[in-house]
């Protein structure tokens, strides 16, 4: 069974970090691709950060490039994200999502909608 669930969500002041992270199982990274998106209240789902479990490749999306870096880690199955330097509009509900047979990681990023599996989300939170 597949599953997908978030971690290292919270409150943290502007200019701050938090990791978070995704524990996949049922199904082994180097098959897939994987992506982290955000949902703020009263937008779209939006893709943040994606990659390839395959070959490493790597997609951010304009509004956290240079700030966020995601990574996968074999060893725990995991899918991390980085995020440094957070500012309020980062304030949103993360997900981490996986699928297959896309041809590159940008594809799952500009469409969250092809995402196969998907975990319950971690809210982040970013408030003086």
């Amino acid at each position: 069974q597949v599953q997908l669930v978030e971690s290292g969500g919270g409150l943290v002041q502007p200019g701050g970090s938090l990791r978070l992270s995704c524990a996949a199982s049922g199904f082994t990274l180097r098959n897939y691709a994987i992506g982290w998106f955000r949902q703020a209240p009263g937008k779209e789902r939006e893709g943040v950060s994606c990659i390839s479990g395959r070959d490493g490749a790597t997609f951010n999306s304009d509004s956290v490039k240079g700030r966020f870096t995601i990574s996968t880690d074999t060893a725990r199955n995991t899918i991390d994200l980085q995020m440094n330097n957070l500012k309020p509009e980062d304030t949103a509900v993360y997900y981490c999502a996986a699928t297959e047979g896309v041809r590159t990681v940008q594809a799952l990023c500009d469409m969250p909608s092809i995402g196969k599996y998907w975990g319950r989300g971690t809210q982040v939170a970013v408030s003086s």
